[in-house]
């Protein structure tokens, strides 16, 4: 190197590409990558009112019926875990997506999309979650379909599911509903779904056994509604976590949540699990909670609810919404500092459901 003459190495210092020019695994993330996705492409090609509310299912009238629709696709890996299975995590997610619009749910189809050399016992033990799981939750699997792929383009099995519910004319839930001074409820421990995942994938170990929470949420939100008319909006956080979940809700409704970080129940060995791996609670998926953004005048009747329900024992108030900040999360930590909770670009653990 000789002293004075600057050399040119190639480096820049460009400003962030906000588009891409190929899917990438972050565009699953349930982050501000899926966002873009559905804002610049999907929304644009299919808008219409009934989407533009973009809720966990669609409410649509068909002769004098208020019907839930929805849809999923589970690509979960592994296929078993501690806690459940793809079949019992597709009824399960399907159902709650019905649930977190005040749904009965009744119908699914289920349609498989199998990678070619899946071993058949494999496929029957997913096909008997299945039949248990939409047994547990009282609906029906009235439709549906497969597809096989060549070796090495499937992963071994997708599920992908449509679920149809009722839903009472009394009852209008949706993320745009918040209002300043509401309160935000959660059900129960965060995080379970998502470090099960990670430990089975990795071959990490606990003192004490973690499962996932994949459960039907539909009676937790029946029990609900039969107290209070006082909820505006049900989410179940599962890609992205609380975080993202309460992110659209900030976004939908134009205000501001404060959480409070003492509140919120995490399991001592998912914190333990997350500071080791620098992984935030706040993000990692959950498939048997529910968030619930309620009026302050409802908050204590619905948490003496839930708290009666099993799968809502754990339930605690978290935070409040505020005409502060609109469209931001921000929680106040244990140290009694305040920080954001931004939705996360891409995906801290994919192929979680």
């Amino acid at each position: 190197m000789q002293r004075g003459r600057p050399i040119d190495i190639g480096l820049s210092c460009p400003l962030p590409i906000p588009a891409h020019d190929s899917v990438l695994l972050g565009h699953g993330s349930g982050g501000k990558m899926s966002a873009e996705m559905l804002r610049d492409i999907f929304l644009p090609a299919f808008q219409n009112p009934i989407l533009a509310r973009l809720d966990d299912q669609a409410i649509v009238e068909v002769h004098g019926c208020r019907l839930a629709f929805t849809t999923d696709s589970f690509v979960v890996k592994p296929l078993f875990f501690p806690g459940g299975d793809i079949g019992t995590l597709a009824v399960n997610g399907t159902v709650n997506d019905l649930a977190m619009g005040g749904a009965e749910p009744l119908f699914l189809s289920l349609a498989f999309i199998l990678e070619e050399g899946l071993p058949m016992h494999v496929l029957r033990q997913v096909s008997e979650s299945v039949k248990h799981a939409a047994a547990r939750a009282g609906v029906q699997i009235v439709t549906g379909d497969t597809k096989v792929v060549e070796k090495g383009c499937g992963d071994g099995l997708f599920v992908n599911t449509s679920g149809i519910g009722l839903v009472s004319r009394e009852v209008h839930l949706s993320a745009n509903q918040a209002r300043p001074g509401d309160r935000v409820l959660l059900s129960g421990m965060i995080g379970d779904h998502g470090i099960t995942i990670l430990a089975q994938r990795e071959g990490f170990s606990f003192e004490s056994s973690i499962e996932s929470d994949t459960a039907a949420l539909h009676g937790l939100v029946a029990d609900m509604l039969r107290v209070s008319t006082g909820i505006r909006c049900l989410r179940d956080p599962t890609r992205g976590g609380l975080s993202s979940s309460l992110n659209e809700i900030a976004e939908r409704s134009g205000v501001g949540i404060e959480l409070q970080e003492s509140a919120i129940p995490v399991r001592e060995e998912v914190q333990g699990a997350c500071e080791m791996l620098g992984l935030d609670p706040l993000y990692v998926a959950n498939e048997g909670k529910l968030v619930a953004i309620v009026a302050p005048d409802a908050a204590d009747i619905l948490l003496a609810a839930m708290r009666q329900n099993p799968l809502g024992r754990d339930a605690q108030i978290v935070g409040t919404v505020t005409g502060a900040h609109p469209g931001m999360v921000t929680t106040r930590t244990r140290l009694g500092t305040s920080r954001i909770v931004d939705l996360l670009s891409g995906d801290q653990l994919p192929r979680i459901c």
